[in-house]
């Protein structure tokens, strides 16, 4: 719910949002330490993020959806802040649509109608390396099931974007989340069955996703693997992992998990760490 603020440096707790001067510099210094960060639950109030980038300063850049209309969507867009100084933009940003022909296939699809949140892919280039990085936000819905539809459409999109010759890049990497509910259950299984990949190191217990509820598996960074088990992306990956950021902001604030949680996020924020070619 990255929205407004208050314009305060410690909101109280009659103030609406709880979000205060304090709460966005933590969040820019998080975003301090990543080259490209994506973000979900933008809203159509940008207070919050223009102080957001205010505090980064001239170095980092910012790209954004419009905002998503209709309840499911929750009023909310998705967004990309990016540090000029390690990548630029390459060209390509759009959302992602779902083709007539896939609602007469249901069968193979499951998919009838357009993304609640259209997922949005932005191409940036490191050096000589182009990669495009797909960011979404899956329906939550009423039950597990509800969110099949979504998951299975994305995963099959991706693959053919990834198989396409003619693609733009197929440095591609699919983020975001995704709100499956836990490791090894169907909807991860959807999200996987066309060959996305989530290394180990995002998959262990130590790598949390909730604030709330350790057993939880929302938020993931794939790609795509061919049928040798070799990555189909130029860039090597080193390492990846969660941020904790409770510890420090409970004991400076003195604050329950669920008011941090309207003040930074009820996520920890996911990361992965990549080498780019030796060329680059």
């Amino acid at each position: 719910m990255f929205g407004d603020i208050t314009s305060k440096e410690a909101s109280e707790p009659e103030d609406s949002p709880r979000r205060d001067f304090q709460s966005v510099l933590c969040i820019a210094e998080i975003i301090r330490r990543f080259d490209v960060i994506a973000i979900q639950e933008i809203r159509a109030n940008l207070k919050g993020l223009r102080a957001t980038m205010k505090l980064l300063g001239d170095n980092y850049s910012f790209i954004l959806t419009d905002v998503n209309e209709g309840s499911a969507g929750n009023g909310e867009r998705i967004g990309f802040i990016f540090d000029n100084r390690r990548v630029q933009l390459s060209g390509l940003a759009g959302e992602l649509v779902v083709p007539d022909e896939w609602r007469d296939t249901v069968k193979d699809v499951a998919l009838t109608k357009q993304f609640v949140r259209a997922p949005y892919a932005v191409s940036f280039r490191s050096h000589t390396t182009t990669f495009i990085l797909v960011a979404l936000h899956i329906k939550y819905g009423k039950a597990s099931a509800d969110r099949i539809e979504e998951i299975r459409g994305i995963a099959k999109w991706m693959y053919r974007w990834a198989t396409d010759i003619n693609a733009y890049d197929q440095n591609l990497i699919c983020l975001g989340d995704f709100n499956i509910d836990e490791r090894g259950d169907l909807l991860n299984e959807t999200f996987i069955s066309t060959g996305l990949y989530i290394p180990p190191e995002l998959q262990n217990d130590k790598v949390t996703r909730s604030i709330f509820d350790k057993t939880k598996f929302y938020d993931q960074i794939a790609w795509f693997k061919n049928k040798k088990g070799e990555d189909k992306i130029s860039m090597s990956f080193a390492n990846g992992g969660n941020y904790d950021f409770l510890p420090l902001a409970l004991e400076n604030r003195g604050l329950t998990r669920q008011q941090l949680s309207f003040m930074l996020s009820d996520h920890y924020p996911l990361w992965a760490e990549f080498h780019l070619p030796s060329h680059s």
